[in-house]
């Protein structure tokens, strides 16, 4: 991404952007029918306001955004900074193209005015978190990413700031997509490949779990690929912090859900060692081990049915999946007591990963079995195009409910990452 010093350095703006105000549209991890449906399930009666999955759009049709960006001596600009004290803001962007698109905002590629360094900029409504009271997982994806400076595998903040609608990540941009667009379907990856990739994620999620967070979202869509061909764990939206094994809200995606949470039992870390089973199934066949269109069979077929292995598989690939698919999370790999002082080690020294020097894989060391073809630093075409091809817009919020809260439900967000 070039030389981020040029991030922290004053900048003299040109002209603003403009950025035409449109509706946004909810992205669901599970559709609102299959909630509705599922709630009828007995072991699920909590809210779900917790995952944010049942996001509608609220369409109330206010410019104050334009005027933000393009009337810099505007009330609305001088608001902002007294929101800002470092002085970033939106105005220190250009927006280059959408990457995607969540129920709380959207992250854009954009570019620090007067310099060449790229950022993926997370843009998510205030109304959105205070409508949804998730003003705390907000705080906790902030704590995370200011955390995660110190593990490669996880992708890196370099600044958080607001405005008075919006928070917004200035994130590195790693270019390459995520795994889903990767996967070959069928067949997947060869085993070295898949080997390589289930290592690093495995190191970012220990590295989570040792700060007593369970990142309870572990999907290809979560993992992206950097220039050089190396994993980094994104989307700390649902993160949850915990010491000990809780009955969690139901959260995160319907494929990689593991059965303790839908059938309501306590659990923590297993629920991300039950996901990277799932996803190394899908890297190892280029399918998943439990699908079906029917959200209540899909949740029977994960609690009670167990995959099927190809013959294609190694003994030791098979060994390593049934491990981490185990229904019970108390002997779950990763979760089940063994001779370490950490149950994750049993991990390190499975067979599967015989080849793969910790050591070296820690400090970033190991050369990737793949190297992503990059044409230009801007080039975008590894995500959707449903998104690449959209029209450049802030959805529209609803101004009533932020000024029924204080702007002290968001005092203490902004922030530079001095170490990046």
């Amino acid at each position: 991404m070039g030389n981020s010093t040029s991030f922290f350095r004053p900048l003299r703006l040109k002209k603003k952007n403009k950025v035409k105000l449109g509706v946004e549209e909810g992205a669901h991890a599970v559709g609102v029918e299959s909630l509705w449906r599922w709630k009828t399930l007995k072991h699920l009666e909590e809210d779900l306001s917790e995952s944010g999955m049942c996001d509608g759009d609220i369409t109330s049709p206010l410019d104050h955004m334009e005027r933000e960006l393009n009337e810099g001596h505007s009330e609305e600009s001088r608001q902002n900074e007294e929101l800002q004290p470092e002085g970033k803001s939106l105005e220190d962007f250009n927006l280059l193209s959408l990457l995607g698109r969540g129920g709380y905002g959207k992250v854009f590629l954009s570019e620090l005015r007067g310099t060449d360094e790229l950022y993926a900029l997370k843009i998510i409504k205030k109304d959105r978190i205070l409508a949804d009271n998730t003003i705390d997982n907000t705080l906790m994806e902030r704590r995370i990413l200011v955390l995660a400076s110190k593990n490669p595998y996880l992708t890196h903040l370099f600044s958080c700031f607001q405005t008075t609608h919006y928070l917004c990540f200035a994130m590195e941009y790693v270019n390459e997509g995520n795994l889903s667009h990767h996967i070959p379907c069928p067949g997947g990856f060869d085993e070295p490949r898949s080997q390589f990739y289930a290592a690093e994620i495995s190191c970012a999620l220990m590295f989570l779990h040792r700060n007593e967070i369970v990142h309870r979202d572990v999907k290809p869509e979560n993992i992206l690929l950097d220039a050089d061909g190396h994993c980094k764990l994104a989307d700390f939206g649902i993160c949850k912090e915990v010491l000990q094994d809780v009955k969690m809200t139901f959260c995160g995606s319907e494929n990689y859900v593991a059965p303790e949470m839908i059938q309501g039992q306590k659990c923590s870390t297993s629920v991300d060692w039950w996901a990277l089973g799932v996803l190394m199934y899908e890297m190892l066949t280029g399918c998943r081990p439990f699908d079906d269109e029917d959200w209540l069979k899909l949740c029977e077929s994960i609690i009670e049915d167990e995959p099927e292995y190809p013959l294609s598989l190694s003994k030791n690939a098979v060994s390593i999946l049934k491990a981490f698919l185990k229904k019970d999370p108390k002997t779950r790999l990763g979760c089940e007591k063994s001779r370490f002082r950490r149950k994750e080690e049993a991990i390190r020294v499975h067979p599967f990963f015989k080849t793969i020097n910790w050591v070296l894989l820690e400090q970033k060391k190991i050369t990737p079995p793949f190297k992503p073809l990059i044409t230009t630093k801007t080039d975008v075409t590894n995500f959707k195009e449903e998104f690449t091809r959209e029209e450049l817009t802030l959805s529209l919020v609803n101004n009533a409910i932020i000024e029924d809260f204080s702007q002290k439900e968001f005092q203490g967000f902004s922030y530079i990452n001095a170490m990046e």
